[in-house]
């Protein structure tokens, strides 16, 4: 499969498997979704801070994964696939909350 292909699927499954339907989605309101994917993408150093949340810093900005939960180890195509489905989800997110604008 292609890039595109990867995370289509992989979106899929985070709906199928994980049920992170547009209204779960729609409730990460502040930016989660995106800044997962890049917390996800980043190639920069991972460290660990007292909260024990893994945080990097791009172009001096903290980027924290945002839920609580733990972050597994993956193949890095796998990591950038995830990285990408959250990024689809962040998109449709949006385009919802500016339809439902008056």
């Amino acid at each position: 499969m292609n890039a595109l292909d990867l995370i289509r699927a992989e979106r899929q499954r985070q709906i199928d498997a994980e049920g992170w339907s547009a209204a779960h989605d729609d409730s990460h309101d502040q930016g989660e979704l995106a800044e997962a994917a890049a917390w996800l993408a980043s190639p920069a150093r991972i460290e660990h801070h007292d909260d024990e949340r893994a945080l990097i810093v791009v172009a001096k900005k903290i980027i924290r994964w945002p839920w609580d939960d733990g972050v597994t180890q993956h193949s890095r195509i796998d990591v950038l696939t995830k990285a990408g489905a959250l990024i689809a989800a962040e998109i449709d997110r949006l385009q919802r909350a500016e339809k439902a604008q008056p």
